[in-house]
């Protein structure tokens, strides 16, 4: 049973609720018209017609998480087997088997000159290796250890060669000079864990997911948010970038995925998956952004028309839960993974 909460705390809820609702009681009074009354005279978009073009196969546990290249040729993948794999998409060989210190991995990146991976999860740490020089046993150099987190790592992205950003467990995000090895950011971000991270296409700001519910944009030179988005019922597990730049895709534990406008400052648009026990892990859009794509703890890919918000669809292939979605920069490829162990490449 939880906690009783005393008189306090009830009236403190009781006035947050009432100032909630009148936020959203204002948003209605200046919003003219939907986004599907608005679109509802464009043409219906083909069906998504991705299909598994590579399986790539190595990793002998859990896959939970992977990430494009700038070159959107290679990506790197995390398991729970304690390994990191650089894999060429283009042939489905491996480039490098990194092992790991820790097989409790979380989060990874690839840095988008490919010179640099990073992973970090439970052991607290986001770990950096230089994928152009190895070690005597062959496997890639780690360049810094990042430690000091007073939770896991959650997720990390390179801003550039020198610089990564990470959000943890303990609810902050830090940007790390990697040349000193050292912290030049640091500040509570979020009322609980921060869970994912998604760069703006021009790498000046960038957009965080909580289990507070809610997703703030912040501007990498600053440490207060720039605007506060809510409105999902339950952690949000992953935040994407429109590729304008002028808003962004979620998917949440609530199992939905919403669009949200950043000029407008309020969500546009909700996704409902095609049955009701779907919870949703991650979400990537096309390089248009007319279709969300959102991986799923059924197994499956789901996509929608992103302006109409019809069902478009769905990539069938993984045998458990999806775990992570990443979608190629030139926008010709989706990279998947899965508790089933395995990495897909959908093109």
């Amino acid at each position: 049973m939880p906690p009783k909460e005393d008189a306090e705390t009830v009236a403190l809820r009781e006035e947050l609720n009432g100032l909630f609702a009148k936020f959203k009681e204002e948003q209605g009074k200046v919003a003219d018209c939907t986004m599907v009354e608005k679109c509802g005279d464009l043409g219906d978009i083909p069906k998504i017609r991705f299909v598994t073009k590579k399986i790539l196969k190595g990793h002998i546990n859990k896959v939970n998480s992977v990430h494009y290249a700038g070159d959107s040729r290679h990506c790197v993948s995390g398991s729970l087997d304690g390994k990191l794999i650089i894999w060429d998409t283009w042939t489905g060989n491996k480039v490098q088997v990194i092992p790991l210190r820790s097989s409790w991995v979380m989060s990874v990146a690839f840095a988008p000159s490919g010179n640099f991976v990073a992973c970090g999860g439970m052991d607290n740490m986001c770990t950096v290796y230089d994928v152009n020089n190895r070690d005597a046993t062959g496997a890639a150099k780690i360049v810094r250890e990042l430690a000091g987190y007073e939770g896991f790592l959650s997720s990390c992205r390179f801003l550039d060669d020198s610089h990564i950003l990470t959000g943890s467990g303990d609810m902050k995000i830090c940007i790390w000079d990697l040349e000193s090895g050292k912290k030049t950011t640091e500040f509570d971000a979020h009322c609980g864990d921060v869970v994912t991270i998604s760069l703006a296409p021009d790498g000046n700001t960038y957009l965080t997911g909580s289990v507070d519910k809610t997703c703030k944009l912040w501007d990498v030179r600053e440490t207060s948010p720039r605007q506060v988005f809510v409105g999902h019922s339950a952690d949000v597990n992953s935040v994407c970038y429109h590729p304008s730049g002028q808003g962004f895709a979620t998917a949440s534990e609530d199992k939905s995925a919403r669009l949200f406008d950043i000029r407008s400052d309020q969500q546009i648009a909700s996704y409902a998956p095609p049955n009701a026990n779907s919870g949703f892990t991650s979400c990537a859009l096309s390089l248009s952004g007319r279709y969300i794509l959102c991986g799923s703890d059924d197994n499956d890919i789901h996509a929608w028309d992103t302006l109409k918000t019809t069902y478009n669809g769905s990539l069938h292939g993984h045998e458990n839960r999806v775990t992570s979605i990443c979608m190629a920069p030139n926008g010709t490829a989706l990279a998947s993974c899965s508790w089933d162990n395995f990495v897909r490449v959908w093109g």
